[in-house]
């Protein structure tokens, strides 16, 4: 890494290991958490909280006219100078990992400004692990630079993805998805952390991540990351603008092309033809492939928040 950080990576990254901290604690007995249910199979604590607080007290602190916008409290606009500096916060990506004592879980902080994600922080406290970025400057794990994987071929990845849950998800839809995916890659796993799943793709330990119905706040970090680690994020038909479309793929360029070859046709922003042609190989009860809006992240709330510029 950099011997020099940008001043507002460094505070993210120090509210990022605050909120670690109190996570960390709070995990020494995590059957003591109070938990409730925002719908069925999404949950927040109380550590949710307190991380989230902490890291807002942290980032505002230092860059008090700066914007919010963060899973638990919500957007708050910023003020003079600092309206178009946003910071995009998921205290607590995996909580449904957390509250079972499952160690995948990770704090992600990302910095937009304008419609430009600048800074990104995804720390793991259970593993101590830190992945960093700043824009045109590498991503980084625990100060050692991170890149993609370099396979090309996919019959030789292994890739990451999120499962629906909840009813109203697009199940029948996801599984047909996933299996057109698997017979072509060496495997797939569902760890449960759509930020940690990025910072994963990044540091070339899986080769390609994708999943519907993700919020800003899961992916803005980890978008970052795999940008600055070489590879490209995007939605299911490669766009670029994805950040609010829920549905999100990542990967090194090569297999990026062969994902969205694969599963473009799932996108709720594929051609009329191909959403028809799926609609017919879906059995009768399936949800229309439009269903993809449905949110199905670990920690994605029951109503979208305002946009943000990207």
């Amino acid at each position: 890494m950099s011997s020099t950080l940008h001043p507002m990576l460094n505070v993210a990254i120090k509210a990022a290991r605050l909120a670690g901290t109190i996570i960390n604690r709070a995990a020494l007995d995590v059957e003591s958490v109070r938990v409730s249910a925002k719908q069925t199979n999404d949950f927040v604590t109380e550590v949710d909280h307190a991380a989230e607080a902490a890291i807002i007290d942290t980032l505002l602190t230092a860059y008090p006219d700066h914007a919010i916008w963060a899973e638990e409290s919500g957007q708050r606009p910023g003020k003079h100078g600092g309206a178009d500096h946003v910071w995009i916060i998921d205290p607590l990506d995996g909580t449904t990992n957390f509250i079972h004592g499952f160690p995948v879980y990770c704090v992600s902080i990302a910095l937009m400004v304008g419609n430009k994600l600048e800074q990104a922080v995804v720390y793991d406290p259970s593993r101590n692990d830190l992945f960093c970025a700043t824009r045109g400057r590498g991503a980084y794990m625990n100060d050692r630079r991170i890149r993609v994987a370099k396979r090309i071929a996919m019959r030789d990845c292994l890739l990451s993805t999120g499962f629906p849950f909840r009813p109203g998800d697009a199940f029948q839809t996801y599984m047909q998805m996933l299996g057109d995916v698997m017979p072509k890659c060496a495997g797939v796993r569902r760890p449960g952390s759509a930020a940690l799943d990025l910072a994963y793709v990044a540091a070339g330990f899986t080769d390609g991540f994708f999943e519907m119905g993700l919020s800003p706040w899961d992916v803005a970090a980890g978008a970052l990351l795999v940008t600055e680690a070489g590879g490209l994020v995007g939605n299911f038909t490669g766009e670029a603008n994805f950040l609010e479309q829920k549905e999100c793929l990542a990967a090194n360029p090569k297999i990026y092309g062969q994902l969205v070859s694969t599963i473009g046709k799932y996108s709720k922003f594929a051609s009329a033809g191909d959403k028809a042609a799926l609609r017919q190989s879906l059995p009768a009860s399936a949800a229309p492939v439009d269903s993809a809006d449905t949110p199905a992240s670990d920690d994605t709330p029951p109503s979208e928040q305002p946009a943000a510029p990207f």
